[in-house]
């Protein structure tokens, strides 16, 4: 039967890849989002992309991607539903249709308010929140002195223990891409040991920092204003809202918020990890 008779809960879910990117990005656009094909090429490189054809043949109805970690967690994100075809339990099946594909892997998003009833209704739980800031920073309040420096090849070992570590499960296919997707990596380090990293990337007409690692708030503070100093466009950042200190001061320096989203898990109590130094994610793509 053509896919233009099926009805929607019998339109087949199909694993996308780097062809669909455009596609994806359209369906970014339908729904108000900015199209961020920069962000989208990582994802579906570095994830698992689910999506369900359009029946009028012109690209696709509903996506999502999922990013694992290993058998500690996975992550959900860019979860989309064309607006002709919203509020119809499209996204409903196929979140159920990746709960399927996840087992007994814990899985988290990031949940703005329109969706996080539904991510209720699945067995997600909220953990915390995170509050989107942007805006141009200003240096008006400086960072305390900590040795930050660019990023070397020779670094790569110790930033992905690091990451590990504080991340809490192995990050390693989405780090080890960073110096080619970000526009800057930086560390900071003291006597000789990496003690923090972030990244800059281009996205849209802002830069978004992302992740921030650090060992500290000062850390994390000394890494964001030197990678703000290689940019003259907007920056974009998600903050947790346990980092009261460093959402504090980057609004001091410019950026104000634009959202906060739910942090939210399923079937385990919390995100593995050390949330105490785990600033700011790589990516966000609340749904």
């Amino acid at each position: 039967m053509p896919l233009s008779q099926l009805p929607l809960d019998r339109l087949p879910i199909r694993r996308l890849g780097p062809d669909d990117l455009l596609a994806c990005a359209d369906l970014s656009e339908n729904r108000g989002w900015p199209r961020e094909e920069h962000k989208w090429g990582l994802l579906l490189a570095a994830g698992v992309g689910h999506g369900i054809a359009d029946p009028s043949g012109k690209g696709l109805l509903a996506v999502c991607v999922v990013t694992s970690y290993g058998p500690e967690l996975a992550a959900i994100g860019m979860v989309l539903v064309a607006e002709r075809y919203a509020r119809q339990g499209v996204g409903r099946r196929l979140m159920r249709h990746v709960l399927a594909e996840a087992g007994d892997t814990p899985l988290s998003l990031y949940a703005t308010s329109n969706g996080q009833p539904l991510y209720e209704e699945l067995g997600f739980t909220e953990v915390a929140r995170a509050e989107m800031l942007r805006g141009r920073f200003t240096a008006a309040e400086p960072a305390p002195e900590r040795s930050v420096r660019p990023a070397t090849a020779e670094d790569v070992q110790q930033v992905l223990r690091l990451d590990h570590e504080i991340f809490g499960a192995d990050r390693t296919h989405l780090i080890t891409r960073l110096p080619a997707f970000a526009d800057h990596l930086r560390v900071a380090e003291q006597d000789g040991e990496i003690t923090g990293f972030a990244a800059l990337w281009p996205n849209m007409e802002t830069h978004v920092i992302g992740p921030v690692i650090a060992r500290d708030t000062g850390t994390a503070q000394a890494l964001i204003a030197s990678l703000a100093a290689a940019t003259d466009r907007p920056l974009r950042t998600d903050i947790d809202t346990g980092h009261s200190a460093l959402v504090t001061w980057l609004k001091a320096n410019g950026l104000e918020q634009i959202t906060t989203n739910a942090v939210m898990i399923r079937s385990r109590a919390e995100l593995p990890g050390d949330g105490n130094r785990r600033f700011a994610p790589l990516t966000v793509a609340a749904g």
